[in-house]
């Protein structure tokens, strides 16, 4: 199995928590970064040779930003001075987030090609070779279309281990 199917594999598998992880990026972004670049912005504007950011105004202006937060992205999207800041501040949200999303996809990948195949099928064999010792119409049931014929002589011991499935 090659990196690119088993790279699909692991997608697939996560994907519903791939879809929740980009909408969870969006409101992070609305609701976090956009208030924090802008606080951090006006606390940069009144810093001093002393402080390089102003402690006051990054907290008051980060308890404000949160409170309105569409006003704090509209500030960052249209205005020119918190452009900059704000796409910094995301580029480097969205490296550390892609990170995690790396290692998710990692842990997701499978361990080997026959995971996740069901391992009861009557995909064994070809061409009916299976009915030299089963039979296709009675008999105890092994698979579909696949039994244990009981009127056959010999060894018909047989032991089926199989998940117990409870919904």
């Amino acid at each position: 199995m090659g990196f690119f199917s088993r790279l699909k594999r692991a997608v697939i598998k996560i994907k519903g928590k791939l879809i929740v992880s980009a909408i969870l990026v969006l409101i992070i972004i609305v609701w976090a970064i956009a208030p924090f670049s802008v606080a951090l912005k006006d606390a940069r504007r009144n810093a001093t040779l002393k402080d390089p950011c102003d402690w006051e105004v990054l907290l008051e202006e980060l308890g404000a930003g949160i409170v309105d937060p569409l006003a704090q992205l509209k500030k960052c999207v249209f205005e020119e001075e918190y452009i900059g800041d704000f796409f910094t501040v995301v580029r480097i949200f969205v490296m550390i987030y892609g990170l995690f999303v790396i290692v998710g996809i990692s842990k997701a990948f499978p361990k080997h090609e026959y995971e996740d195949i069901e391992n009861g099928s009557s995909d064994w064999c070809e061409g009916g070779e299976q009915y030299k010792v089963l039979s296709k119409n009675k008999g105890i049931v092994l698979a579909e279309k696949n039994y244990l014929p009981v009127d056959k002589r010999g060894n018909v011991n047989v032991l089926i281990v199989r998940r117990f499935w409870c919904w």
